[in-house]
């Protein structure tokens, strides 16, 4: 490009290196977007304007934005420079373009321009006075001010080939400072892993060198090592970047670096995020974070040289663990199903694999809800994602082992099974706890399950036994109380004993003979085993049940002999009245 065709277009410079002047602006865009870190991070206007060629500038409006970072320069001399810029440049001008309009409109070009610039993301404007235009508008200068946008003032004896040159130079200096971190990183965290190291020493090498938290985690925000000076977690905290059971919420976050608002209790803080991908599975995600806007220059860059190789670590892991549990899932199986009898041998050997069994406990089975193939969702995109049903018992694992490691935890083809410690006075708290963190709150994707929970074991000759009770109290609970329900099996009553009857053909002939017409799936029937049921819970007091139902005491009386000339008298037959109890409960049951 000749010098005499700076006078007729826009000339810039990018990294990496490329004309300008016919690639429009890619993001022009009213939606936040993620926001993929380059490989140079800019560099602040405030720290350009300590380069020799700009360290005569004058500061006229802005001076809140100095800390936008610059990562090109561009040089305006048409009128119509606004579809060419670029977010993060510095552009330059002699305002030659606006004094060719009425000397009348000058200060209204330049105040649309400022807005229009600013509004496109641009780091700064400098203009160089004297020649073409003396002085800058005070109510552009004032525009400028409340918008944070930096004007400056050129020093006269400045060229804009200098600007151009030093800027680049600067630009590639902190590119290749960037580089040289992350390799530098990448080589460190490296050895960790070639020295036995795992996640947490990553995430400790990481910290110390960003200086930063660095929080690794499972896809859906579960914490496997955690890593950080203690005021960055708890703004991190304070910003509500965690549920109650302490996941992460890494769907509120996006690929890249981004700004965490500032509130009443903390400031503003930034944080930049990666995904842990291997062999095309998603494994997890890299977070670093300061409560402050001032992670350093390539962090992104950083942290996915680190996530390579925390990939490596989890794929390593993962096969290891699918070894040894494989071999420990067979042997608790066994355990659990009363093929190796629960004796002092079985507690000893247990104890070598880690599991503490000798002592008060409940087994608790899990079971994933079925789900309607029609609504699964397409994943865009090659990123194959782990099973639902090994994110579930990857939760479970984690859950149970924060809060006490010799606990036995053990994934099957449809199920997972854990031995949870309690007091045997009161065992529901503990696992209302363990189901609540596992559940969180439903970030993540993660679907809905259901618990079953046994009998407290008090020996472990008792685990077979209440294995099967956990087992029999996940299937009675999913078809009495739907999807999402945790059942102890001390709670379910009648329940357990119809569900024990194997025709289950059996059952439905016998409601359907106790309840005759009742026994349908019209809105009319169900409304009327709804009274009837109400009339046994209150021992057949009418207007105890007038009141419940909201219903006037003669209507309750009309609906009685209704449901008399259809069941028969089982106001004052107790046989009948207990046959249509039992066929109530079995209507309720359907299914098992």
């Amino acid at each position: 490009m000749g010098p005499s065709s700076l006078e007729s277009i826009g000339v810039g410079y990018r990294l990496p290196m490329g004309t300008v002047a016919n690639d429009r602006a890619s993001k022009l865009h009213d939606l936040p977007e993620a926001e993929s870190e380059p490989v140079a991070d800019g560099l602040p206007v405030r720290a350009l304007l300590a380069t020799s060629c700009l360290s005569g500038s004058t500061v006229l409006a802005g001076h809140s934005g100095l800390n936008r970072l610059v990562r090109g320069v561009n040089v305006m001399e048409v009128p119509d420079i606004l579809p060419w810029v670029k977010a993060d440049e510095l552009l330059l001008t002699t305002a030659f373009p606006l004094t060719r309009a009425d000397p009348g409109r000058h200060e209204q070009l330049m105040l649309d321009l400022v807005v229009d610039l600013n509004a496109r993301g641009l780091a700064a404007l400098a203009v160089k006075l004297g020649r073409y235009l003396d002085a800058i508008p005070q109510k552009v200068l004032d525009r400028a001010d409340e918008l944070g946008f930096p004007v400056l003032r050129l020093p006269d004896g400045v060229a804009f080939d200098e600007v151009l040159a030093e800027v680049f130079s600067e630009l590639l200096n902190r590119q290749a400072r960037v580089l040289a971190e992350a390799d530098a990183l990448h080589r460190a965290i490296s050895a960790i892993v070639l020295a036995g190291g795992g996640l947490p020493q990553i995430a400790i090498e990481v910290s110390r060198l960003l200086d930063c938290v660095v929080l690794i985690t499972t896809p859906d925000g579960r914490i496997l090592a955690d890593e950080g000076g203690e005021p960055h977690r708890s703004a991190l905290e304070a910003a509500g970047q965690f549920d109650p059971s302490g996941r992460l919420l890494v769907e509120r976050l996006r690929t890249g670096r981004q700004n965490i608002p500032a509130s009443v209790a903390i400031p503003a803080g930034t944080a930049a995020m990666t995904s842990i991908l291997a062999g095309g599975i998603d494994h997890g995600r890299i977070v670093a974070y300061r409560a402050d806007e001032q992670l350093p220059p390539g962090t992104v860059t950083a942290i996915e040289r680190a996530a390579i190789v925390a990939a490596l670590t989890i794929t390593k892991e993962l096969a290891v663990a699918a070894v040894e549990g494989k071999f420990r899932g067979d042997y608790l199986r066994d355990v659990l199903t009363g093929l190796v009898a629960a004796d002092e041998t079985v507690v000893t050997h247990c104890r070598s694999l880690g599991w503490e069994i000798d002592r008060p406990m409940v087994v608790v089975v899990a079971e994933l809800d079925p789900v309607d193939a029609s609504a699964t969702v397409t994943i865009a995109g090659s990123v194959v994602h782990r099973s639902q049903h090994e994110r579930f018992s990857s939760a479970w694992h984690q859950v149970v082992r924060a809060r006490d490691k010799s606990a036995p935890v053990v994934a099957f083809s449809h199920e997972v099974v854990s031995l949870l410690p309690v007091r045997p006075e009161s065992p529901a708290p503990v696992v209302d706890q363990v189901v609540a963190a596992v559940s969180g709150d439903r970030g993540g994707g993660r679907q809905s399950f259901c618990t079953g929970v046994s009998r407290v074991v008090t020996e472990p000759a008792g685990i077979a036994a209440a294995y099967a009770q956990a087992r029999k109290s996940v299937s009675v609970g999913r078809r009495v109380h739907g999807h999402g329900s945790v059942s102890h099996f001390d709670s379910l009553g009648v329940h357990r004993l119809l569900s024990l009857v194997p025709d289950t053909s059996e059952l439905t002939s016998f409601a359907a003979e106790v309840l005759a017409e009742l026994s349908s799936d019209t809105a009319e029937a169900a409304d009327l085993r709804l009274t009837l049921q109400t009339l046994l819970d209150t021992n057949l007091n009418v207007a105890e049940t007038a009141r419940l139902l909201h219903f006037h005491y003669n209507t309750l009386r009309y609906r009685i002999g209704k449901l008399e000339r259809i069941l028969g008298p089982f106001t004052t037959d107790p046989h009948l009245r207990l046959d249509v109890a039992l066929a109530l409960q079995v209507v309720q049951m359907r299914g098992i």
